[in-house]
């Protein structure tokens, strides 16, 4: 099973913006600019123009490799300072569909492993992250208009859930994923839940040791691991080990709890060399009131025997530990694993207890 590659984040691109489309075309006889839409500050005209502008800064982004701003150019229809007649409401929805496009051209031919500029929270996205981010502007800002204007607009739930699965890790499903999203994203309301205020969406972590990629799984990735797919990973041996799918599979349980906390997840370690995941490595939650965060990991039979795993463990364990309030790192390991004893050991931890019922013992890293 492969579902995470880059056709599928493309496809939705394409489907946001046909929809959109669709759903405007019906209204290119009013008056967009002198309709405000929805609850935004701006006019139609301009919300819709702002569709079209994302779209193609995005697809600059990624085709770009921005590594530390925005590329620096900007979308101008015609009639806006040119001296031509001013672009039609069917001549903006054009400018939609062409940039959406570039956008799904761009993603469908972009490294998995490529990663450009975007300022929140981690300063940087892959293609699916700007996939995920296009369809959420295009959903939301179509919902806007039509809002304004009077126009019935729903989309598919598959394209909602898109966007949910990949940059709101931290909301928990509601009764469906459009009324979730529009939600969490301060236009609409959920029984039993306060309304939202400013917010953001969240792109996944990743840290980099000498030779890896820690890359933080979304839930959709979990999703897809638990379920017996690949997360949108290319494995040695071909697929992961099984203690990563039993831990994807605690993730999406988080993610259906809104206990998920993207920082504090699960990692898929990632050889840069080749781009092969080696194995999985992450927390079992936040830390505890008391400052305290358990891990645990797992590598692909191909991959052991090459230090991946200490290499991992240093770097994830330094970063929890220049967290605010993280005092210590846990690891449990069962007695008859020596292996795992060795990679905690080397990677600075110290035997500090026995369950003996268990027949595991608990290991620990402390601030320094």
């Amino acid at each position: 099973m492969h579902t995470l590659g880059a056709e599928q984040p493309a496809e939705r691109v394409e489907e946001a913006v046909a929809h959109c489309v669709a759903a405007l075309g019906a209204a290119t006889d009013r008056d967009w600019g002198g309709v405000r839409a929805g609850r935004l500050e701006w006019d139609c005209r301009r919300t819709a123009v702002h569709i079209a502008s994302d779209l193609l800064a995005y697809a600059g982004q990624l085709a770009g490799r921005a590594q530390s701003a925005y590329v620096p150019f900007e979308i101008t229809l015609d009639g806006t300072d040119d001296g031509l007649d001013p672009a039609d409401n069917a001549g903006v929805l054009q400018v939609i569909t062409t940039t959406g496009t570039l956008l799904a051209a761009t993603i469908r031919t972009t490294p998995r492993a490529v990663r450009a500029f975007h300022p929140y929270p981690f300063r940087h996205a892959n293609r699916e992250g700007f996939a995920a981010m296009g369809v959420a502007e295009v959903l939301l800002h179509t919902h806007d208009i039509t809002e304004g204007l009077g126009v019935r607009y729903e989309p598919p739930a598959e394209l909602a859930s898109f966007v949910l699965t990949r940059i709101f890790p931290r909301v928990r499903p509601g009764p469906t994923p459009w009324q979730t999203l529009l939600w969490a994203t301060g236009r609409g309301e959920l029984p039993g839940r306060e309304p939202v205020g400013p917010w953001r969406w969240s792109n996944n972590p990743v840290l980099r040791s000498e030779r890896l990629d820690l890359e933080g799984l979304t839930p959709a990735s979990a999703a897809d691991l638990g379920a017996g797919g690949d997360g949108g990973f290319a494995w040695v041996g071909s697929a992961p080990a099984e203690g990563t799918r039993i831990g994807a599979g605690m993730m999406v349980k988080q993610y259906e709890e809104g206990e998920f906390r993207p920082e504090w997840t699960a990692y898929v370690l990632v050889r840069r060399e080749d781009g092969l995941a080696v194995g999985a490595m992450g927390f079992h939650s936040a830390p505890d009131q008391d400052g305290r965060v358990e891990i645990g990991y797992d590598l692909v039979e191909g991959a052991r025997g090459h230090g991946y795993a200490t290499e991992a463990l240093r770097t994830l364990s330094a970063w929890a530990l220049a967290q605010d309030g993280v005092r210590t790192v846990t690891a449990v390991i069962d007695r008859a694993n020596t292996p795992s004893q060795g990679v905690v050991t080397r990677a600075g931890f110290t035997l500090v207890g026995e369950d003996e019922a268990k027949s595991e013992y608990v290991y620990e890293l402390r601030e320094a």
